[in-house]
């Protein structure tokens, strides 16, 4: 009985130490009551939150249709119809999502701006002296970078909706004298519904969460204006309430998506095999294929081949640019706070993981349920929630040193690493046991094992590749973190995400090259497994 008392309090406390960045967040709006608190409000309602609450949901929206119209067309194309370069095209269209958008937005601001290298070919060609192009860092160039670089959510999840009976459906349709038009509209769409509600939420969620673009374009968003009332006004009641209204909205976005999983409920149909004249793709012919190729083509072009070349360009012209020295330093850090990360967010999986399934009590299903939130939670919204509370305990005893272990030690990265990136190594990890039947527990407690023997001598060898894939996924987050990584980093412990960042800021965008392709080449590995297994899925 004191065995389970403190496997309970164990997951409480640990369940207390994810949600404490949430938590403080909310608890600051405790202090409303203090002089000038609520005139801040009234403030930043008179001046500065307008523009942050319209520029967000004009952005949300232009991302939201960017995603749907793209997602959805390229899912419907590589899964419905059958035409040359098909197979090529399944797995291409995932890469974008090995590029960080920051990186995207990088890598066009680079080539589209009035110094670039096409303006400036345009202008020689054709004899002008002004700008030949907008300006691409405001609003609109912002969702189309989101909407490029986000698009995979959408198509992923609709592709995997649709699948194997859809095209079963759409046949049935057919043969009931429904022409090609009709059968997509009234057949296909609706299957999709959910999975693209799903994957517009999980768009919008990241958008929300973005602070290279938003800050680098200009552009007055919640994130944005939370670190500008933080580091440049230096007022924490600001930040915080600028958080609350982000994590409301975050919270919400969260709610639809959980709503349209719930949702995603298909069922092959029996009798109908693989390959079947009933399961097969429509197969398009003549200008149907260069329409098909031009629908594929452009989201990989614009998503991953451009932002690749342009970024490739500047190195290229001039490796003298290049240190060498300095990479290697930023490298090893990405490195360190990565495999350190993706160690510790596996052994807290796994601990979840193992509890739940050996006794799924009450205090154990919150701390899953809460721990896997924590994706969601934008990592300006954990700085906020990190430093409240050490400037609460810095007033209250100023010698106790915590704002030292948290700033100027890794301490505080890795805290806020582990609540936003523990969800991803839980959701693997208990992907890994729900292929474990339990029946192979009850035999080994029949056999003699119990408590820790029964990970450590059946679950752990069936789940090393799930563990593996996690730490892997958590490593790759790490090592694209910007928001939490450029405030809470120690001094001189710049990452490659940071560098890339500061560079581009700075007008440096060749120097800015070598880093940001360095993330983007460790974000093609999970993306490439991500292939693989979808590619062996059955239908």
């Amino acid at each position: 009985m004191l065995a389970v008392r403190l496997r309970q309090l164990l997951f409480i406390l640990l369940t207390a130490v994810f949600m404490m960045p949430v938590l403080a967040v909310f608890a600051s709006w405790g202090s409303i009551g203090e002089a000038g608190s609520l005139q801040i409000l009234r403030e930043m309602a008179q001046t500065v939150l307008p523009d942050y609450i319209g520029t967000t949901l004009i952005l949300c929206l232009a991302v939201a249709l960017g995603v749907v119209l793209v997602g959805l067309s390229t899912a419907v194309a590589v899964t419905l119809f059958e035409f040359p370069g098909r197979r090529f095209f399944e797995w291409a269209l995932l890469l974008p999502l090995a590029m960080p958008a920051y990186v995207v937005a990088y890598a066009y601001t680079d080539f589209l701006q009035f110094s670039g290298p096409l303006q400036t070919a345009l202008r020689a060609g054709l004899s002008l002296e002004g700008r030949v192009f907008p300006e691409i860092r405001n609003t609109a160039g912002a969702a189309w970078v989101f909407t490029f670089a986000l698009y995979p959510y959408v198509y992923l999840l609709v592709r995997t909706a649709l699948g194997e009976s859809a095209s079963q459906l759409m046949e049935a349709a057919r043969l009931l004298g429904a022409p090609l038009r009709r059968r997509i509209l009234q057949v296909a769409l609706p299957l999709a519904r959910p999975a693209v509600a799903a994957g517009v939420a999980l768009a919008l969620m990241e958008t929300l969460a973005d602070y290279g673009v938003s800050s680098y374009f200009g552009i007055q968003t919640f994130t944005a204006g939370i670190y500008k009332a933080w580091l440049s006004m230096d007022n924490r009641i600001a930040a915080a309430q600028l958080a609350t209204m982000l994590l409301v909205l975050v919270a919400v976005l969260l709610w639809l998506e959980r709503r349209a999983r719930r949702r995603l409920r298909f069922s092959a149909t029996k009798g109908a095999r693989a390959g079947s004249a009933e399961g097969r793709p429509v197969f398009l012919e003549g200008r149907r294929v260069a329409l098909a190729w031009l629908v594929c083509g452009v989201p990989f072009l614009m998503g991953f081949v451009l932002p690749v070349l342009f970024m490739l360009r500047p190195l290229v012209a001039d490796w003298s640019v290049l240190s060498w020295g300095q990479f290697l330093g930023w490298s090893w850090n990405s490195l360190r706070l990565g495999a350190l990360s993706a160690i510790l967010a596996v052994g807290v999986a796994l601990l979840l993981a193992f509890g739940l399934r050996s006794r799924p009590d009450g205090p154990t299903r919150w701390a899953v349920q809460l721990v896997s939130l924590g994706y969601a939670v934008p990592g300006a919204v954990i700085v906020v929630g990190l430093l409240l509370p050490v400037g609460w305990v810095q007033a209250a005893w100023p010698d106790s040193g915590v704002g030292y272990v948290l700033t100027a030690t890794s301490a505080g990265l890795v805290w806020a690493y582990l609540v936003r990136f523990c969800a991803v190594a839980l959701q693997s990890v208990q992907s890994g046991y729900a292929r474990i039947p339990q029946s192979y527990d009850d035999s080994a407690r029949l056999l003699g094992a119990r408590g820790s023997a029964v990970l450590r001598r059946v679950h752990w060898p069936l789940l090393k590749r799930s563990t593996a894939a996690a730490a892997l996924l958590v490593f790759v987050d790490v090592m694209k973190e910007l928001p939490a990584t450029m405030v809470l980093r120690p001094f001189d412990s710049d990452t490659l995400a940071v560098v890339a960042y500061q560079l581009a800021r700075d007008e440096r965008l060749g120097e800015a090259a070598l880093p940001s392709l360095a993330l983007v080449l460790v974000g093609l590995i999970p993306v490439v497994l991500l292939s693989r297994t979808l590619r062996r899925a059955p239908g």
